[in-house]
């Protein structure tokens, strides 16, 4: 009797390659054979955005079969290198994720770099559909004189460093000033902050890396500025972020009362969860607090407060040229009302010193490749739904999908949209009819260029190394920031 492999492959030969039956829809024959393979799916970007495609896709279409594509060796994006070490609890997604990578038909292609190391071009060929869920991995520019100096960072780039991405590893950022300003309101914003004022102790037991917590416990940083254009009723931080703030072990805020004269009968035409942001803010700068938190902000050492109507116009270098020493701030004032007033010079201008200025003004993609559609001015892929306009079998999610907005729950229905889009093209016969060969063909390329890609399996033993070095210190984990240990930890 003829092997059992050998007679599937010679009975699905045949089906292939029969004539379709009389009276038979020609789209759902002409679907036959992608269906018997299982449609091979590509997706670049190993983050929420990536990994709640895979999960839709995974989902809805029994024998769909998707690869990730990530550049750095580790998964899971922003979850990783982005949420804040104090909130571990929004990490917890990373076990869903895990669930999704280890299904039978995921497949995690880590240290991949599309683009440079293999052309998208070259996965459509390889594959029915690809999906482009990359993210936004550059920051706004504040395209302002002095931009440049030492002791200028995008927030982008700060939590990457305390975060431990490997690209920010070496920020080393002088925390011996001190006055620090963030330029922007968003959470982010008031993220960077938090990690800059709390206690070093309350940090110990988080995933911040060893290097990063090092040089916050030597921090001399006493006062933090949160600088934006706008006003009270335009922050684009949420009521948890500042309620964090708020209650920050040994801090203050300060909040000038005349900021919000005129705010309170405003308040009651407010959405709900804008009218509960800003009734906490103005009861914060307008009320008298009880006598313990009194107390407590009575001994703080350090302090925290908005700037609002304010817009950076110049980074002022110090005496000798070498650092930041100040930033000037051109006064502004409100043309419009609600979200959509404009921020309008008055011709005014304030000098803050300080010797740390920490831009937040918002994160940026990059176009991935030449033959990819991209709006430089939007810094997105130009889409309906997803999918990307004029390139059949392309799509796109997240923040390259729709800009650099929202929370992981609003990534997440974005993301399942798109791999709606991509499945409905997938019935209608939109999509490459025929089997393709998906990462088999990618594997070869990627060997010939001398690319090692990281597997699922070899992250789970980064990640146990990683667990296993944190718990010396009580830690859930001490992230490896070199991607050369990990490849030689890997045997590479």
């Amino acid at each position: 009797m003829a092997p059992r492999c050998w007679r599937w492959w010679h009975w699905s030969a045949w089906r292939r390659t029969r004539p379709p039956p009389a009276g038979s829809t020609p789209s759902v024959w002409q679907q036959f054979s992608t269906q018997e393979q299982g449609p091979q799916i590509c997706v670049v970007g190993s983050g929420p955005a990536g990994f709640y495609t895979t999960q839709h896709l995974l989902k809805h279409h029994p024998r769909a079969h998707v690869d990730i594509y990530e550049k750095q060796l580790v998964p899971f994006g922003l979850v990783r290198f982005g949420v804040a070490p104090d909130h571990p609890e929004v990490k917890n997604v990373i076990n869903t994720f895990t669930q999704t990578a280890r299904s039978d038909r995921c497949a995690f292609r880590g240290n991949v770099v599309v683009g440079r190391d293999v052309a998208v071009s070259e996965l459509q060929a390889a594959y029915h559909a690809v999906v482009l869920s990359y993210g936004a991995e550059d920051h706004q520019a504040l395209e302002i004189p002095g931009e440049e100096l030492p002791g200028v960072f995008s927030a982008r780039a700060f939590v990457g460093w305390y975060n431990g991405l490997p690209e920010n590893r070496e920020l080393a950022p002088d925390l011996s000033c001190d006055t620090a300003v963030i330029l922007g309101q968003g959470n982010v914003a008031l993220d960077v902050a938090r990690i800059l004022l709390t206690p070093p102790g309350h940090l110990e037991k988080t995933d911040i890396t060893e290097a990063a917590l090092g040089v916050l416990r030597q921090s001399r940083v006493k006062t933090v500025w949160i600088v934006g254009r706008r006003g009270p009723l335009q922050v684009a931080f949420t009521i948890k972020e500042l309620r964090e703030m708020i209650q920050l072990p040994g801090t203050r805020p300060m909040l000038d009362p005349a900021d919000f004269l005129g705010l309170q009968d405003r308040i009651k035409e407010l959405p709900r969860q804008r009218k509960r942001l800003t009734e906490l803010l103005l009861r914060t700068a307008t009320e008298k607090p009880g006598a313990e938190e009194a107390a407590r902000q009575a001994s703080a050492a350090r302090t925290w407060g908005l700037r609002f109507f304010r817009s950076p116009q110049q980074v002022l270098p110090s005496p000798n040229g070498r650092r930041v020493a100040g930033i000037r701030l051109a006064v502004t004032r409100l043309e419009g009302v609600g979200e959509a007033a404009r921020a309008a010079p008055t011709g005014d201008t304030e000098d803050l010193p300080c010797g740390l200025v920490l831009s937040s003004v918002g994160y940026k993609s990059r176009p991935i490749d030449p033959n990819v559609p991209f709006d430089p001015k939007l810094g997105v892929i130009p889409n309906m739904e997803g999918r990307v306009l004029g390139v059949p079998g392309l799509y796109c999610s997240g923040w390259v999908k729709r800009g650099p907005t929202g929370v992981i729950a609003t990534t997440m229905t974005d993301s399942f949209l798109t791999g709606q889009m991509l499945l409905q093209d997938l019935k209608a016969g939109l999509l490459p009819s025929g089997p393709r060969p998906g990462y088999a063909a990618i594997e070869a390329l990627l060997s010939s260029r001398g690319v090692q890609p990281v597997s699922f399996s070899d992250w789970e033993k980064l990640d146990a190394e990683e667990v296993s070095r944190g718990k010396g210190a009580g830690k859930p984990r001490e992230k490896l920031l070199d991607p050369q240990e990990m490849l030689r930890l890997l045997g590479r």
